[in-house]
């Protein structure tokens, strides 16, 4: 395992290289961070792949900008591209998790010639999340983001409930020590909740296309209590090409509670993807 960084837009992002062969882009979610992947990981390695594994702005010191309009989806996805680039790596695949699954669908969305195969875990496609907002009780599951839109208050909150409330939302208990250490300090949790507050920003950049043209499976746990079945089930109309939904018997938090079955996912997607190459 090697973590090494690279600079982008005045940060310094630091991101987990490891293993050898194929490169796979894992991106992680909210409140995660690189260790997030560890058991996803070691199986891919073994299977005869790399790891890509970064620190997303808002999570290092050396990439935490104070303004919440420095994490706008744009934003976020230029240091995604930005890495590639920095590593000459014309294509990868690509998984997603959680906030890290809405940033696997835009990057897909935008870049598609740089994207071998796409898989993503709990997320349905941005559009679908849309849709499911007057379709479906999902607005009621999504009802935190405008409690995280206030300042200084949701860092005490969170950082006071966390441990609490990943034990609740089914987190096991090892990776919830953990990632309640990480973010025990409310400064730690300013970037990450600022995912949240530049979501609603006007004037946002979109992609003129939200169809997806690359090869995707998308993961949902059927008791996932952030992300609902309508969503899930709307997310395969807006993919035009080779596409697999798995439902799963679990939670939110796959990498982390089910890493066995997610990465045998992510290693069939890749196979398949690559085939249809």
């Amino acid at each position: 395992m090697t973590i090494s960084t690279y600079h982008h837009a005045g940060l310094t992002l630091p991101y987990q290289d490891s293993g050898r062969g194929e490169a796979v882009l894992l991106l992680h979610g909210f409140p995660e961070d690189v260790a997030s992947w560890t058991g996803v990981a070691a199986r891919l390695h073994a299977a005869g792949y790399r790891t890509l594994i970064p620190a997303m702005r808002g999570y290092a010191a050396t990439a935490t900008p104070r303004s919440r309009r420095a994490y706008t989806i744009d934003a976020l996805v230029t240091d995604l591209i930005a890495l590639l680039d920095h590593l000459k790596l014309r294509r990868v695949h690509v998984v997603g998790h959680d906030w890290g699954g809405l940033l696997a669908w835009e990057l897909a969305m935008r870049v598609p010639h740089r994207c071998q195969s796409l898989t993503v875990l709990g997320t349905p496609h941005p559009q679908a999340m849309v849709w499911s907002y007057t379709h479906s009780t999902q607005l009621l599951h999504s009802a935190y983001i405008g409690g995280f839109q206030l300042p200084h208050w949701p860092e005490r909150l969170v950082a006071r409930g966390l441990h609490d409330w990943l034990i609740k939302a089914g987190l096991n208990p090892a990776d919830t020590a953990r990632l309640t250490a990480t973010f025990r300090h409310p400064a730690t949790l300013t970037g990450p909740l600022n995912w949240y507050r530049a979501l609603l920003l006007p004037h946002q950049p979109k992609v003129a296309d939200s169809t997806l043209y690359v090869p995707t499976t998308y993961v949902w746990g059927r008791h996932d209590p952030f992300l609902g079945r309508a969503a899930a089930t709307k997310t395969a109309a807006f993919v035009a090409a080779d596409y697999r939904f798995v439902v799963l018997n679990a939670g939110h938090w796959l990498p982390e509670n089910r890493p066995e079955v997610t990465a045998q996912l992510i290693l069939d997607r890749m196979r398949r993807g690559s085939a249809a190459h």
